[in-house]
This record gives structure tokens, sequence and C-alpha cells, in this order.
């Protein structure tokens, strides 16, 4: 009978460590292998995307901003927005925005800004400017963030397209400035301490680096370390990224997911909650995003799942994985919240064999 100990130790060749959760209700099935153990401190990457955006949601709950707004009033750098004519013109051949960026548009990330194809002039220029937001060393504080941002074009016109990644640090970066406290302290406030997720953060203290991951990346002689628990996570960032800049742990995520199939567990309401877990998406919107979504759709912050492509892909799954090997989601219908966090970043969109084989296990345990 295969166990989640048994499946995680059965990929050991491809991560050095792994821990998995599979929780239903008050169940919860904990594995950890490797070179880790089930309270180590991971890099969340994009798996946060839906802690950014569930924050959104609280501004909007407390009337401070509305899903209708245009966001100039606290995005001023973005209020007169230029736009290429083509996805493919050139940085100097643009037109004006049709009509101002909305906060729903930075939730269902169809704002304009982030990528789909790589290869593009304006993509190229969001990833030499302003996308390697995750080095301190490299990356300014958030208002020179945002002032490099406004000087590159917007790939598309607002609600047109669906684009990666970028729409998750503009949310963070509104949060700071509707809510006039730093993006780190109003999750620390308004999330991670009402649910209890002691252990997630913008960096890690010394005190927790004995429980710190090291992060690798497969290279043409097999994995190499890139990143130490005295590294990058070990001091505050100047950019707090809304789009991956957390470290966790599977318990942390645990408690974040199932504040999400409570239903908003007095943090949100339900509705909230409702609206971020359901597909904001056109079908030729989906379509056109398959390298990243694979047929699936977005609400605030995480993919819905819509077709049952694959044995997990259950309808109205909610959640998204990160590029540093980790994956956080839940199923409405079963109450499932499903946590894997491995150590090996991710060579594309494409999620890896161990994490389908994860989420394969926990459709069917």
């Amino acid at each position: 009978m295969t166990t989640l100990r048994s499946l995680l130790e059965s990929y050991a060749g491809s991560v050095p460590g792994a821990v998995g959760l599979v929780g239903r209700g008050d169940h919860v099935e904990v594995a950890a292998v490797g070179e880790v153990e089930q309270d180590s401190i991971f890099r969340l990457a994009s798996a946060a995307k839906p802690i950014t955006a569930a924050a959104v949601m609280m501004l909007v709950e407390a009337g401070l901003v509305g899903l209708a707004d245009p966001v100039d009033p606290w995005l001023p750098e973005l209020a007169e927005p230029r736009v290429v004519r083509t996805p493919e013109s050139p940085l100097d051949d643009t037109v004006p925005a049709r009509r101002a960026i909305t906060v729903r548009d930075l939730l269902d990330f169809r704002a304009g800004y982030g990528f789909t194809d790589f290869e593009l002039p304006a993509v190229a220029a969001l990833f030499e400017r302003v996308q390697d937001i995750y080095d301190p060393k490299i990356v300014g504080p958030v208002d020179e963030w945002m002032a490099e941002l406004s000087r590159i074009p917007m790939l598309h016109q607002p609600g047109e397209a669906w684009l990666y990644n970028t729409c998750s640090d503009l949310q963070g970066v509104l949060i700071a400035r509707v809510s006039g406290q730093s993006l780190p302290d109003f999750l620390a406030e308004r999330i991670f301490q009402p649910l209890g997720m002691v252990d997630t953060a913008f960096h890690v203290p010394q005190e927790k680096r004995d429980r710190f991951t090291t992060q690798y990346r497969n290279g043409p002689d097999g994995l190499t370390a890139v990143d130490g628990p005295d590294g990058l996570w070990s001091r505050p960032p100047s950019f707090p990224a809304g789009a991956g800049g957390l470290v966790s742990t599977a318990a942390d995520c645990h408690r974040f997911g199932r504040m999400l199939l409570a239903g908003g567990q007095h943090l949100l309401s339900e509705r909230s909650v409702r609206q971020m877990m359901t597909d904001q998406l056109t079908a030729a919107q989906r379509a056109a995003s398959a390298a990243f979504l694979d047929g699936q759709g977005w609400g605030f912050g995480g993919a819905v799942d819509v077709e049952p492509t694959e044995p997990w892909n259950v309808p109205g799954r909610y959640g998204w994985s990160g590029g540093t090997g980790t994956s956080l989601h839940v199923v409405p219908d079963t109450g499932t919240v499903t946590v894997l966090l491995t150590q090996v970043e991710l060579d594309s969109p494409t999620p890896p064999e161990v994490m389908r084989a994860f989420w394969r296990y926990s459709a069917v345990t």
C-alpha cells in the first residue's frame, strides 16, 4: 500500500528533501523525507500568491478599496500607462491604455503587466529591470521598483489577457500604500498571527535558521545548491515581494488552507473567499495561457480547476505552485488541503513529476 512517506521516498533521487501534507478535516497525514523535518522552513515562491490576494480582499471588505476602483490614487505611477501596439512591438511603439487599471485587474492578473511568452520585447524589459525581485542586493525599495516598472510599457490592454506574476507584486504595493503599513507588518498582523502561522514571514531570523532549508537547482552536473540558510532570506528584503517572497512551513500552509475551506474563519467573509476561488477568465484567455494554467482558470491569486483533465483536477480546486518546488491547494468539495514543499527549483512552468505524483496521491486517498 502506498503511503505519503513511501511516495515521497520514491523520489529521493530527484529531491534531497520534501514535506508533504494531506488534510481532510481533523485527519492530517504528514510526511518528511530526506534532509528535512516536518517543521522545516521553505521558500514558498509563488505558492504564496493566494495569501497576498486574501490580504487585498481584507482591504475590500474594510471599504478601503473597491474591486472596480482604479488603482491610480494608490499607484500613481500607473495613472497613465502605455501599452505596446502589439505584443511583438518594440518598447517605443506604444499606445495609451484604453482605461484605468482596477483593483480587480490586479487580482485576476489581467492588468496588462506580466508574462506568458518570455521572448517578447516588453517581457524582456520586465525581467531586465524589475522581475528579479528576490535578491535584496539587486532590487531597491518599493517606490524605486514602482518607478522602474512605470517606464516599461504594458503587454496588453487592461482586462484583455491573463499575464503571470507581476500583478501579485502590485497587489503587495497596493496593500502597503492603502493600509499605511509595510506588507510584512500587514500580513503578520492580519493573517499570520490570527491563524497561528508562526513561521511565515519574509525572512528567517537567526533563532530559526537551523530549520531553514537549502535551495537547489538542476544543472548539467546534477543538483547545485543556490541559496543556503544564511543567504538571501537571512535578512529582511528591501522589496517585500507579494508574488513570492514568503517562507513558511507545511503546518502554516495547512492553517491558511483551512481558513479558506472554513469560509474565511473570521478573517474574510464567505463571499470574499468564494470570489477568490471562482474562475475569472474567458475560455479564450485560458487557452492563451495554457503554458502556465494547463487549461485551468484563475481566480484571485490562484488557479481554479475547471476541467477534469487529470485525476487531481477537481472542479473548484484552488491554489498554486511555486518555482522553488512548492504547492498549496484546497479542494472545497472534499474539504481537502494539500501542501508539498521541496527544495528543487522548477525547470519550467510544467509541474515536476514528484508534484504530479503527490497530487494524484492526494486525489485518491
